[in-house]
């Protein structure tokens, strides 16, 4: 728990997509991401590589304040839409095919 008055840094969620991105394709560590962004905090990178892995994209945002209504319905937009372009290719295959 921070000490009062205590002001905690925050980082764009492009900073963190591109965190992500060095881990994964270019095999940077998290030591190296930590010293490049000048986070402070050693562990936030684990922290965002596991929100990133549970849920995707979607983990990344900062969710504060946010109702879980609001975020279902993100999710299963999401999905939906993911649903709609696998049966579109689904579609033009089996045009082909016919």
């Amino acid at each position: 728990m921070g000490v009062k008055g205590q002001t905690y840094k925050s980082y764009s969620e492009e900073t963190k997509r591109e965190a992500i991105r060095l881990h994964i394709e270019e095999k940077w560590t998290y030591r190296q991401i930590t010293e490049h962004f000048g986070i402070q905090d050693k562990d936030r990178m684990k922290k965002w590589m596991r929100k990133y892995r549970q849920q995707g994209e979607f983990g990344l945002l900062d969710q504060r304040g946010r109702r879980k209504e609001y975020i279902d319905k993100s999710r299963e937009y999401q999905q939906l839409k993911r649903e709609n372009q696998m049966l579109k290719k689904c579609l033009e295959i089996w045009k082909q095919e016919v």
